[in-house]
Parts: structure tokens; C-alpha cells; sequence
């Protein structure tokens, strides 16, 4: 199982690869739709190619409102029993519209699970705090904000002028930018992309300390995988938009005051992440077009080892062909 773990965790970079080369030919564009379309073929056409049973949990939509990488979905191989069964969620492009702006923080993501091992969550929208590891088991998604914030100075040994917190620049988020502000603390607006955002806080260069805000559910689950293989951690809150989708959750058996960890949106052992930068980010380099090179960088993940792999591949375009599911044929990146 640990070699077959290392094969898939390589293969999954790969997807990623595929679908930010293809995406990156849209940057500036302003074709928020081509440029979807272009990831999820080419990250479609690559699963095929994986020896796994892969079922989509987090992807397009439903099968009616997406061609492809539909939730329900299968890929892979499913013809060969041995072959691991495997949940797996993918956003092709996350940040569509900061590839058809030219603006930074997008990319190519995908996040691979034992079967049952990712969550759903009932809401489009949850509360978010997001952070690496030092701060695991000392912040409270509950707590005012200027209490988080002292907490993370004293365990970061920095002072809270100089912490950094990413936060979307929305304007749901108004008040939490106030008290933020309030606090003394640095603020890294960011367009789309909470992800990125997120995992960054896992590194430890002091560009972003904390994520906090109201962000879409799919990618809240996404981070959780990569939380967990880099041993830090999300907490997650449902954020009902209004009455009736309140009381829709709570006929469903769902509690609006639950706080949702890593490990409760993620479970189990065998949980592998990797992305690929479309454009330059907080978290990695987007794809640079050098001749007739393209090149790519990748962070790749897996919960087994906790190893993280930062990956800079160069791709020959005179030779790189990519299979589209579409076209039903190999085609020229």
C-alpha cells in the first residue's frame, strides 16, 4: 500500500500539472468559462490514466449542470478489482476569474482520500480560520477576533502589529476588517483563492499568519486534506445565508453551532493533496512559458509521511501532449 500511495501521490501532481498548463493559456483572457473548461478536460483526460477506482465527491456540480468531473463521477480504472477505491475532490481552477484577470493566487487542485473519507457539507458558504502549526490547539473560531490575534502573537513570538492575516475582499467582511484593523494587525487582502491563502499558513516564512472569513464549503474540505498532511489545521463553522437555508440544515440533522476541524471534514489515514500554481501566489509560482518550455510548479503532499514536496517541472511543448476527453485524443499543451 505505501508504494502504491507514492505512485498515486506522483500521478496526482501530474493531474494538477495538466490542468494548470492548460488553464495558464487563458491568463488575462477574460474567459472565466474557456479556461474551466480547459482544466477540468485535461484534468479528466489524466485520471483516466491513474490505476485507481476515483470517485468525485467534490467537483463541478451535479451531473445535469457539468460535462465533466461531476459529483458521483468515476475515473480511473474501474475494470480492475486490486485497484484502490478512493474519494477524490478536485477544483480544476481555484479562482477562475484571477485567471481571466491576470491576477495571482490561482490553482490547479486536487485532494484524494479513502472511500468515505471526505465530508459534505450542507451549506455554499462557511465561517473560516485557518492556521499552521504552532497555532494547532490554541485558537477558537468562537472567540472575538482581538483574542485569537493575542493568542497567536504569544505563540508565534512576534508582536500583533506584525502578524499578517489573509482575509477576501468582500464586502461580507467589512466588520471583520474594522477589528482586525482594530487589533493593529496586518491585513493581506486577497480577490479569490482562499486555499492558496489557507495552506500558506502552513509555511513558515511570516507572509500570512491566519486566514479568517466566510468562504465557499468545497474549498474549505480541499484545505482540510492539505491541513492535515502539513499538520495544521482549519476550523469550519456553516454560514447559512439566510432563514430558509437555516431551517433546511437543521431539518436535515445538521448543527449551525458545530465547529468542524481538519480531521472531522477529513478522515482517515491515507489522505494525499497536490496543486499546481496557474499564476504567481502566496503559495506557489505560476506556470512561466520559457521557448518552447513551459514550467510548472507543484506542492505535493501525503499524510503517511507528512512529507512535502515542492516540484519544478519543465515540459517540452513541441512534445507535451495532454489527452482531452473532449477531443477523445492526445493534443498539443
Amino acid at each position: 500500500m505505501e508504494d502504491i500511495q507514492r505512485d498515486i501521490s506522483l500521478n496526482m501532481v501530474r493531474v494538477t500539472e495538466v490542468a494548470a498548463l492548460r488553464a495558464s493559456r487563458y491568463l488575462g483572457l477574460n474567459d472565466k468559462n474557456g479556461a474551466d473548461q480547459a482544466a477540468v478536460d485535461g484534468m479528466r483526460g489524466m485520471l483516466d490514466l491513474v490505476n485507481i477506482r476515483g470517485r468525485i465527491v467534490i467537483g463541478e456540480g451535479e451531473k445535469d449542470k457539468a460535462p465533466m468531473l461531476y459529483i458521483g463521477e468515476q475515473v480511473g480504472n474501474w475494470n480492475h478489482p486490486e485497484y484502490p477505491e478512493l474519494d477524490i475532490a478536485v477544483d480544476p481552477i481555484d479562482g477562475t476569474r484571477l485567471v481571466a484577470n491576470g491576477q495571482a493566487n490561482a490553482l490547479a487542485i486536487i485532494a484524494v482520500g479513502g472511500k468515505d473519507s471526505l465530508a459534505f457539507l450542507p451549506t455554499f458558504y462557511v465561517q473560516k480560520l485557518a492556521y499552521g502549526p504552532k497555532l494547532c490547539g490554541y485558537l477558537d473560531i468562537n472567540c472575538p477576533v482581538r483574542e485569537n490575534l493575542k493568542v497567536a502573537s504569544a505563540c508565534l513570538n512576534k508582536s500583533t502589529r506584525d502578524l499578517t492575516i489573509a482575509v477576501m475582499d468582500r464586502p461580507r467582511h467589512k466588520d471583520l476588517i474594522a477589528e482586525i484593523r482594530e487589533c493593529g494587525a496586518r491585513i493581506k487582502l486577497i480577490g479569490d483563492g482562499d486555499v492558496a491563502a489557507s495552506i500558506a499558513t502552513c509555511i513558515d516564512d511570516g507572509r500570512i499568519d491566519l486566514y479568517m472569513g466566510v468562504g465557499g464549503a468545497p474549498e474549505s474540505v480541499l484545505t482540510a486534506v492539505a491541513m492535515r498532511c502539513m499538520e495544521g489545521d482549519i476550523q469550519v463553522k456553516l454560514s447559512p445565508q439566510n432563514a430558509a437555508e437555516l431551517e433546511s440544515i437543521k431539518a436535515d440533522g445538521y448543527d449551525p453551532e458545530r465547529v468542524y476541524f481538519a480531521k472531522d471534514l477529513a478522515r482517515g489515514e491515507d489522505m494525499m493533496f497536490a496543486c499546481t500554481g496557474i499564476t504567481d501566489g502566496e503559495l506557489l509560482p505560476g506556470v512561466k512559458f520559457r521557448g518552447n518550455k513551459a514550467v510548472s510548479y507543484s506542492l505535493a503532499t501525503r499524510l503517511k509521511t507528512k512529507t512535502i514536496r515542492h516540484i519544478q517541472a519543465e515540459h517540452n511543448l513541441r512534445q507535451k501532449t495532454i489527452p482531452s476527453k473532449t477531443l477523445s485524443k492526445e493534443q498539443l499543451v
